[in-house]
Formats: structure tokens, sequence, C-alpha cells
């Protein structure tokens, strides 16, 4: 049975924007920020704290941090590869460290210029210089359905390294579908899975649109009881690191789904829209976004005013 309601968190900043060419202005991420804030949401990822040369898009990443609205509630996460990206992060004044570390060594080669066993070792050495100060770990297991170098990963890896994050202290596990390679019966088993080795774990889902299946996942995902996605507004997005990569899954298109099927995400749909505009605006070129483009299903429309001529 699917739950009563879920927590959204909002990736837009960070993993919607770092496959952009152009260089988009501090203030006007600041601005999205607020507007995803406005729209109700209480988990925010802006930034990363990267090499500037790797992504380009972060060089601002103490910038943006320091012009943003602190707002009660309104927890601002940052992808930290490691310990000298998590030192800036918690000087910033992080909240939630977002610690993605893959499966895939192919993967992870490319995405932190690490192994995994490599990456499992920075993730001890983030959690020492988190311990004693206000920013937590956030934990994601990237490319947890699948790899478009390696394809099918061991599920064996996947545990270790939940495990290692779940001992680390991080309060949610995102399973990150990095490159689009789940499908809903694989995100079905992959989450009764873990929850049989460890009852009390909460895992999120982080996905992405690759082959159109964002939302059929996501679906699976409510089936079996998740209650915390990861989604970006307007479906911006796509890894850098991986082969013809489109979106994240939408982040108003899944609240739109989630408000019609009676389940609450304590959202502005309307103030969630009027996020995706700006972004669009942004970036300067259409977003995937659908909701954006058809209106709710709610809306109500005059007779006559379709567009489609039948002949």
């Amino acid at each position: 049975m699917e739950p009563k309601r879920v927590t959204m968190s909002e990736v837009s900043l960070r993993d919607g924007l770092q496959i952009e060419p152009s260089f988009l202005p501090t203030d006007a991420k600041v601005a999205l920020a607020g507007a995803l804030a406005d729209a109700g949401l209480s988990r925010i990822e802006v930034t990363g704290f990267v090499h500037p040369k790797v992504i380009p898009q972060f060089t601002d990443a103490e910038a943006v941090l320091a012009a943003l609205p602190r707002r009660p509630g309104v927890r601002y996460a940052a992808f930290v590869p490691n310990a000298r990206g998590a030192e800036r992060a918690v000087a910033a004044g992080v909240d939630d460290l977002k610690c993605g570390i893959a499966v895939s060594d192919s993967f992870n080669s490319l995405n932190i210029r690490m192994s995994t066993e490599q990456g499992m070792r920075a993730l001890d050495e983030i959690a020492r210089v988190a311990a004693g100060t206000a920013s937590r770990i956030a934990g994601v297991v990237a490319t947890a359905f699948g790899c478009p170098y390696e394809g099918p990963v061991d599920p064996a890896r996947v545990d270790r390294l939940f495990a290692q994050l779940l001992e680390l202290g991080a309060p949610v596990i995102y399973l990150a579908d990095t490159t689009g390679m789940a499908n809903p019966a694989a995100v079905r088993r992959l989450v009764e899975h873990l929850r049989g080795r460890w009852p009390g774990a909460r895992i999120g889902l982080h996905l992405h649109n690759t082959r159109g299946l964002g939302i059929a996942n996501a679906l699976a995902g409510l089936e079996v009881g998740v209650t915390d996605f990861e989604a970006s507004v307007g479906g911006l997005g796509g890894c850098p690191f991986a082969p013809r990569a489109v979106g994240n899954v939408c982040t108003e298109d899944l609240v739109h789904m989630l408000h019609e099927m009676g389940i609450e995400t304590g959202l502005d749909l309307d103030a969630l829209l009027a996020a995706a505009g700006m972004a669009q605006e942004m970036v300067g070129r259409t977003l995937p976004g659908m909701v954006l483009k058809a209106g709710k299903a709610s809306e109500r429309h005059a007779v006559g005013t379709a567009a489609v001529k039948l002949d």
C-alpha cells in the first residue's frame, strides 16, 4: 500500500545544473533556491564542493551558500566527494553533506576520480570532518541499479555501501538510478532486499528519466513504502559522465502525480510550477517537465479551446 505522505528533496541546483554548458549567475541560483523554499521544499541541494576544473558550474559554491536565505526547517545540502570538499562545505554552513559513491568502479573513476574502495575510504574521512559540527551526512548509493560501462551491479556491493552509510549515521540513504538503468521490478526488488537486511533503515530514491521510466520507478518505490524521493524542478539535469544522459525525474510532475493519488507532500504545486518556469528561463530552453506544458489535471477548459483539428 502506498504511503499517505512523502518527503521530497530538490536537486535541480546541483544535479540539475551540473551538466549546463554555460555558467549561471550566482544571484539566479539563489533566487531559484528561494522560489523552491517558497514552494515548501525543506531539503534543497544547492551546489557541489568539487574542483572547478571538473564542474565549472560550482565555482561559486561558497558565494551561493553565503547568499542563501536561512529559513526555519529548510536544510541546504551540497555534494562533497572528499574530505577537502567536506571542509569547505562545513565552513560554508552546509546542513547536509551529500556523499554519493557509485557501486561501479568505472563510474566512480569518471565521477570522483576514485575507485569504489577509495570512495569508501573517502566517506570515512568526510564523516570525521563532519563529526562535532552542525553538518550531517546524507548518503547516496550511485549506480545502484546498473552501470552503462559495467552493466548489472553486484547486489553485495550495494549492501556494503549501504551498510557503511548506515554506520556513519546517514538518516536517509538514497538509491540512485544515476544513469537510467532501473525499471519498476528492479526498484521493488532492491528496496525489499535492503529492507529485509536492515528493517529500520530509511531508504530513499534518486531517480533519473533517462529512458522515460522515472515516474514509473517512483510509483514502484511508493508501492513498497518508500517515502523519500529526490527530483529536479523542470526535469533539469543529466549526469555529465553518463552517455546520452537526459534529465532527472521532474519534481512538479512527480508531485502532481502524488497529489492526484491523494498522497500528501506539503508542497504548493502552483509555486513549484512557477519555480520550474524560472528554471526554464534561467537556462534559456524548454525543459522536459510535462505539467509545465500541459497544466494540472484538475484544470478545466472551455469547450473548443483544444488546438487539435480532426479532418
